[in-house]
């Protein structure tokens, strides 16, 4: 006779073993994306002769469209399906990535391998955070939030420092891609084999909601007032693609900028480990600091720790400034990461709050491919210093509109202006 299935409840102490094997697998999410931030802006430059900066970010640009772009579907898909089974699906499009990487004999299986990566990540990352969401309720949703991207940008930084080691000591592919094997293989039998479905969590916190409504609005109307209609919305979209705007800057350019000045591969792992190592061991601390003093100021000064350290990154070339510039970096980046996604939900119904997380991951993945076009066309245009002087001032500018224009929504409240 089977056994019968508890009653979802909610909480962290009530979940914490999904809680933290969910926590473990994103860190497999992040560590796939780490295999790639040392390493393959110098493949495109070395191995396959790349001399247009435009044309080596476009692997960014795929991945920030096809994860933007999913995110969108992976959102409102769980509402209707599922979570574990769009998480399953993410490692499943995530398994060929390494293979691609280390066989590409042309570049553009590099731009289709990131359009799979892409896909993993908005798939198995939007995923992560949606279950987890649904597993603490609405009390400790930063702190939730903060140890998911803890996980998850810390595997980055060992992955990126790791690809950077090993490639010092051996070439850049095919070894630094060994890794991503295995960490693949181990993302989809952990998802397959271990994670449960949340979504009957999500529902028990909706009818517990004064005047919950029974469905979720039309997507068109969320998207509109997640996007523009909610003040404080549009200065949570907005923040997040500039935020990842940087973040794609710092990846297709950091290393030939790095390179330029005569860096060697390893220690160009280190500079690119530093900056998710800070951004991804802060960030739990960060998610619970915003649930107690509020969203809004961790935002808006985070986005001007970030100038500060892209700033100080281009304006003096060492090795000691770089590392500084990558923890400022880091350190306004876990201010902000993190807290833009509880404000997010501050503001969602849970009933429709998985929609509105993916619209407002849509915004903020579509960075990725807006940082790598704006940076690699003025870098080719100007050179690899102004195009990163050009970012440090966006991201200041998006820090001041979060000051200006956001509010703290009243306590309770959960609307989304839908």
């Amino acid at each position: 006779m089977p056994r019968p299935v508890a009653a979802p409840r909610l909480g962290l102490r009530e979940n914490w073993p999904q809680f933290a094997l969910l926590v473990v697998l994103n860190a497999f999410v992040g560590a796939m994306v780490g295999l790639e931030r040392t390493v393959l802006p110098l493949i495109g430059e070395r191995e396959f002769g790349l001399g247009s900066r435009t044309a080596i970010t476009s692997f960014i640009v795929s991945f920030g469209i096809t994860k933007a772009l999913l995110n969108l579907v992976a959102a409102r898909a769980s509402d209707r399906i599922g979570r574990k089974p769009i998480l399953v699906a993410g490692w499943v499009l995530g398994l060929p990535v390494p293979f691609l990487l280390i066989h590409a004999p042309a570049w553009w299986w590099i731009d289709l391998a990131n359009v799979l990566l892409g896909a993993n990540q908005a798939l198995a990352w939007s995923m992560t955070v949606i279950m987890k969401v649904d597993l603490v309720g609405p009390r400790r949703r930063g702190l939730a939030l903060g140890l998911n991207e803890f996980a998850g940008y810390l595997a980055v930084a060992v992955t990126a420092w790791a690809t950077g080691f090993i490639a010092a000591r051996s070439a850049l592919r095919p070894q630094p891609f060994y890794l991503g094997i295995a960490i693949a293989v181990t993302g989809l039998l952990l998802s397959v084999l271990l994670v449960r479905e949340t979504r009957g969590h999500a529902r028990l916190e909706a009818a517990a909601t004064p005047a919950a409504p029974t469905a979720a609005p039309r997507l068109a109307r969320l998207f509109y007032a997640t996007s523009l209609g909610n003040a404080s919305l549009f200065a949570v979209c907005q923040a997040g693609l500039v935020n990842n705007l940087n973040d794609g800057m710092a990846w297709g350019i950091y290393p030939l900028f790095f390179a330029a000045h005569g860096l060697g591969v390893q220690r160009i792992g280190v500079v690119k480990a530093v900056y998710p190592g800070v951004w991804g061991g802060l960030q739990a601390v960060t998610g619970a600091l915003s649930d107690r003093f509020g969203r809004k100021e961790l935002i808006a000064w985070g986005m001007v720790v970030q100038s500060a350290g892209i700033w100080l990154t281009v304006l003096v070339p060492t090795y000691a400034a770089w590392l500084g510039g990558a923890v400022l970096q880091g350190l306004g980046t876990a201010m902000v990461y993190p807290t833009l996604l509880a404000a997010v939900t501050d503001h969602a119904h849970p009933t429709w709050r998985a929609s509105s997380l993916g619209i407002y991951r849509f915004w903020r993945d579509l960075g990725y491919a807006a940082g790598a076009l704006l940076s690699g066309v003025t870098a080719d245009l100007l050179g690899l210093g102004p195009a990163i002087h050009l970012v440090a001032g966006l991201t200041l500018l998006s820090g001041v509109v979060v000051g200006r224009v956001m509010t703290e929504p009243p306590p309770g409240r959960a609307a989304a202006g839908a």
